[in-house]
């Protein structure tokens, strides 16, 4: 079968499309950015890469009409629009306008339980995008979920914050809210079993783990599984405002992230049991199981995806893309060039590839990681993020406080762009020409207050930029 994935770069789509592969079948990925698309499936005969938006429906014209099933794997969880109920039903009309013109014989569509009468407004948002994907052209088949944990998932690195870092918590009552977390490749098993499925069609299933757990048992148990002994008081005082901050400082989610979560987790999350595990042949295993296996992906640097990654936690290139910043300004910028001999060129890549992360910045890393502390009090993302892999950098991924927006060991060339809170744009270039190392920082002021910026770091840019090109160029 020929299989339209949308949302290709996200955190579900990235683990569903070799698994479809796997399978046999020719995939269509849809992306906002080529950029972003990973060049292993590029590369791959039976994955075509189109570049379309949702919210632009003139962008769809190169989807091909040729296709017999699509995921909608598309939602704004941490999308920082107020308005983006809107926007995802946009995206959800954009998406049945076009599909129903191809050949399409039936849509999946990954959603949330929605049993409460109360419900978030992530939650009411993906139940109203459910009802506007029902067609009569196509079959809907619609799988609701929980938290899904796994290795790079926001539930699963947020539990993984609280539980590493805090011995004792003082925490909000909604901890004690009850849910069904799923271990993600439980949930894989579900949609890609059921592409092509005719007794699916048309239906809507709820997909859960075997144990109804609380929050609070959820992080007791991450912190068995890890060997860790942890205290957890629950309080009425802590508001929804304040739960989102402490999420915020203690944990790598932005604030807009947080905030939503908090919103969710006030809602029960309980599945309606049905025959879904039998027709699709599935076991879900244990919460504390999916915890182990999440650790030994970590262990093996095996993450293929991360929500940190996600375009749409960025702030700044939501609806830019990569694009806009790999044409690095010349004019009305500051700079700040540097450039050292490299004896083994290969090495010194190698460590660029590195960088950020555990590896920290080779030179004044207390300096940025004070930097990130900085960022972090004024409302940006600071340096938690980290990186996904410890080795690998693809286009789009998120690298402590920065986006990486082109890399290429063949042209020996790494770009990133500044996603931390500045009164101007920032790019950091590094790349290797005939054994010779160039490092180029780059600031575009905004204002008055952006020229102040670049002169109050400038001292510190001099030793700190100086001692990180020494540190690579060495062998």
């Amino acid at each position: 079968m020929t299989i339209l994935v949308t949302g290709a770069t996200g955190y579900i789509g990235k683990r569903l499309i070799p698994l479809l592969l796997k399978e046999g079948h020719t995939v269509v990925c849809v992306v906002r950015d080529r950029l972003r698309a990973d060049s292993h499936y590029t590369e791959d005969d039976k994955v075509f890469v189109i570049e379309a938006d949702f919210l632009k429906p003139e962008t769809l014209k190169n989807i091909p009409k040729d296709i017999d099933v699509a995921y909608y794997l598309i939602h704004s969880m941490s999308s920082p629009s107020k308005d983006f109920k809107s926007l995802e039903q946009q995206c959800a009309v954009n998406f049945k306008t076009y599909i129903e013109s191809t050949k399409i014989n039936q849509v999946i569509y990954l959603s949330g339980i929605t049993n409460e009468k109360e419900l978030s407004k992530h939650l009411s948002s993906r139940k109203q995008v459910e009802n506007t994907l029902k067609s009569d052209v196509y079959a809907l088949t619609t799988f609701k979920t929980g938290i899904i944990v796994g290795s790079g998932s926001a539930s699963f690195e947020i539990i993984r914050d609280l539980v590493e870092k805090l011995p004792f918590m003082i925490a909000p009552k909604w901890l004690n809210t009850k849910t069904q977390p799923i271990a993600v490749r439980d949930m894989l098993t579900f949609l890609y079993r059921a592409a092509g499925n005719k007794t699916l069609y048309n239906t809507s299933y709820d997909v859960f783990g075997p144990e109804i757990i609380t929050y609070k048992g959820m992080l007791l148990q991450f912190a068995k599984v890890r060997g860790l002994k942890r205290y957890i008081l629950t309080v009425p005082v802590m508001t929804p405002k304040l739960s989102s901050y402490w999420l915020y400082f203690v944990t790598s989610t932005s604030y807009k992230l947080a905030i939503s979560l908090v919103d969710s987790m006030k809602v029960q999350i309980i599945g309606r049991p049905s025959q879904i595990n039998d027709i699709l042949e599935v076991n879900p295993i244990p919460y504390d199981e999916a915890v182990k296996l999440a650790f030994e992906k970590i262990e093996q640097n095996g993450i293929i995806s991360s929500w940190k990654d996600s375009i749409i936690s960025s702030g700044r290139l939501q609806s830019s893309g990569l694009h806009k910043y790999i044409n690095v300004p010349k004019f009305g910028c500051f700079k700040d060039y540097k450039e050292s001999f490299v004896k083994d060129p290969g090495k010194t890549l190698n460590k660029i590839w590195a960088i950020g992360g555990k590896t920290g910045w080779y030179y004044g890393t207390l300096l940025w990681q004070i930097r990130g502390y900085i960022d972090k009090l004024f409302g940006g993302i600071g340096l938690r993020r980290g990186r996904t892999s410890p080795t690998n950098i693809n286009a789009g991924d998120a690298l402590d406080f920065w986006r990486v927006i082109f890399a290429d060991k063949a042209q020996q060339k790494l770009l990133l762009y500044a996603e931390m809170r500045l009164p101007g744009e920032a790019w950091l270039e590094f790349k290797i020409e005939k054994n010779k190392l160039k490092q180029t920082a780059t600031f575009r002021p905004r204002g008055i207050w952006g020229r102040l910026y670049w002169y109050s770091v400038l001292p510190f840019h001099v030793f700190i930029f100086k001692g990180m090109i020494n540190k690579l160029s060495k062998a």
